[in-house]
């Protein structure tokens, strides 16, 4: 008899985002003719650069001839792609990190959910409430969670992340072992400095911990003196891995492409405390179970990195940060406490009532789609998510919308 992975029985309702959509289809459907204005889901609106979108069409024609043709590729990227990462994203900003400890990917959220495999089931979890739900969730089938209770899990660290710290996590009481950051982060917008990030590294040298360092939203940092990547903290590339995403990028939701640094220098430890290398760990494990982003979409994502797509990238991002700031500005004129919304592309907005009833009478009276805080975690309830992601047209609209609403 085929029995279940007992773990995913502990897993709690659906998952944040297909509730959303189930929620939204069921008012789709009983109102046809309400118009949705989707600002929710972290998606992108906007097309493709035009230089990813002429390399892939390059790269599409090098498969049609013998010459050029490219089968299985190296499953830890092409180094057409992983050498101008190292140069533009790490070592432009002071941060040693080579292109050999690059892996391309088909996406953060996977990287991030699949990074656990390599720790003992026995390992420590820390992470901020609230929180990107893959963290948890990928912990939780993964058999490290204990019973839940109380809205939280009996065996992981939360780290509370509220209006008292400005929404930055404090160094947990408990000793961790893998600690999960986001930084500017989902859903709360919040950006740590190099100082408040310094602690961590600190920390995770002291405790022999590693940090997981999700950068999925650094392109929208303006702020020089904020930290773009963990790397830039002295000591960092022995204790931390640092996950990347040119989806929000470079409008790569439906494309598929990110990648994480693995500096060698990280350690890991065995049950007789033999130290072990964690890039060499993850290699063996990215090369048994992926088999490579694709051809085409790594062409597409290295051309991010021309004068031209530069360019390109900044101003979409400039696009978003202005919906942003819409957002914010918009909001805070009705009399609601936002964070976010500067170097940031979400807005998290104190409603002050129960998260899920704000999404649904939003949702009824308006037909725009946000995030309810309490799907992030304990922490979030009383708050909801905005994203910049749709268009300004969009989102002109859908902050009317709200405005009217609200009186």
């Amino acid at each position: 008899m085929i029995k279940i992975n007992e773990n995913y029985k502990k897993l709690q309702a659906s998952y944040l985002f297909v509730e959303i959509g189930k929620r939204v289809s069921g008012f789709q459907k009983e109102n046809p003719d309400k118009e949705i204005i989707r600002m929710g889901i972290g998606d992108v609106t906007l097309p493709l650069p035009s230089v990813c979108i002429d390399a892939m069409h390059k790269a599409v024609d090098d498969l049609t001839n013998i010459k050029t043709f490219k089968g299985y590729g190296p499953e830890q990227g092409y180094d057409f792609l992983r050498e101008p990462i190292s140069e533009n994203d790490f070592k432009a900003r002071g941060a040693d990190i080579s292109a050999d400890e690059i892996f391309i990917s088909d996406g953060a959220k996977c990287d991030t959910g699949n990074f656990q495999e390599l720790f003992s089931q026995d390992s420590v979890i820390a992470f901020p409430d609230p929180v990107y739900p893959v963290y948890s969730d990928t912990n939780v089938m993964a058999g490290r969670s204990g019973n839940f209770a109380n809205g939280r899990y009996e065996n992981f660290i939360y780290l509370d992340s509220t209006e008292k710290n400005n929404f930055i996590p404090d160094l947990p009481s408990k000793k961790a072992d893998l600690i999960y950051l986001c930084f500017p982060n989902n859903p709360t917008g919040a950006t740590a400095t190099k100082d408040q990030l310094k602690k961590w590294v600190d920390y995770a040298k002291e405790n022999k911990a590693l940090i997981l360092f999700d950068a999925a939203y650094e392109t929208f940092i303006r702020d020089e003196s904020l930290p773009k990547s963990i790397f830039e903290i002295s000591g960092a590339k022995e204790v931390a891995v640092e996950f990347r995403s040119f989806s929000k990028t470079a409008g790569f939701t439906g494309v598929r492409c990110a990648y994480i640094a693995v500096p060698k220098e990280c350690k890991i430890w065995d049950k007789e405390g033999e130290s072990h290398s964690l890039h060499s760990l993850w290699n063996r494990r990215h090369s048994t179970k992926f088999n490579g982003a694709s051809y085409p979409v790594q062409k597409g994502a290295a051309a991010v990195y021309t004068p031209e797509g530069k360019k390109e990238v900044k101003t979409v991002i400039d696009y978003y940060l202005a919906n942003a700031k819409m957002i914010k500005d918009s909001m805070t004129n009705l009399g609601y406490k936002c964070t976010g919304g500067d170097n940031s592309p979400y807005v998290w907005i104190k409603t002050g009532t129960s998260s899920w009833n704000f999404f649904d009478s939003l949702l009824k009276k308006t037909g725009v789609v946000c995030t309810p805080g309490s799907g992030f975690g304990t922490c979030g309830e009383g708050y909801v998510r905005l994203s910049a992601f749709n268009t300004k047209e969009n989102t002109e609209k859908a902050m009317a919308k709200v405005a009217q609403f609200m009186k």
